[in-house]
């Protein structure tokens, strides 16, 4: 079982580097807005309900793709490396796989503001995002929460012996793709 966890600020572009990824391996994405667009009709995503709901779904698919038979799992997520609580969860999930057999791998990208800016409007982001179409709100709380956050490592940081930083400013999500599986014979 692999588990890939791909982390990076908003629009840096991690939903769409692991469906490319998916593409060429036998791994399956569940990348983070699957969870936050499922309870959104219901409860916003910044509730304690939405947190609570959005935790308990993933952690319940986490729990039944560790325990299958599954070659592994893509995850998405935004890592606030300055918050106890963003170290203790991507510990909590990498333990998980690691502890039924697995190997967990850390993809950390990063990419310019000005490019994560225009990669917010992308059409194909807002399709599979819905929680993302206002525009004007999405671009001022990635703003905000690039201001109130570390939303990437320092270096040295990360210290896993499966770790890779790729800063995908220039690259495509096909090219990093396949960085990804080469690095880790996927």
């Amino acid at each position: 079982m692999k588990f890939v966890l791909i982390v990076g600020p908003q629009a840096v572009g991690k939903m769409t580097v692991g469906q490319e990824l998916e593409k060429i391996t036998d791994l399956k994405l569940f990348h983070n807005h699957m969870t936050i667009e499922m309870v959104a009709p219901f409860f916003s995503y910044g509730t304690d309900a939405g947190k609570r709901l959005v935790r308990l779904f993933r952690e319940e698919i986490f729990k039944e793709v560790a325990n299958s038979d599954l070659p592994g799992l893509i995850f998405t997520f935004v890592w606030a490396f300055d918050l106890k609580e963003d170290w203790d969860y991507v510990n909590e999930i990498c333990h998980l796989f690691e502890s039924k057999g697995g190997t967990a791998y850390i993809v950390e990208l990063e990419a310019d503001v000005e490019e994560r800016l225009e990669r917010n409007k992308s059409p194909h982001r807002l399709e599979q995002k819905p929680t993302k179409r206002d525009i004007e709100w999405s671009e001022r709380d990635l703003l905000k929460t690039m201001e109130a956050y570390r939303l990437n490592s320092l270096e040295g940081e990360i210290n896993r012996e499966h770790y890779m930083r790729i800063n995908n400013t220039n690259i495509s999500a096909e090219e990093v793709a396949k960085m990804i599986k080469e690095r880790f014979s996927l």
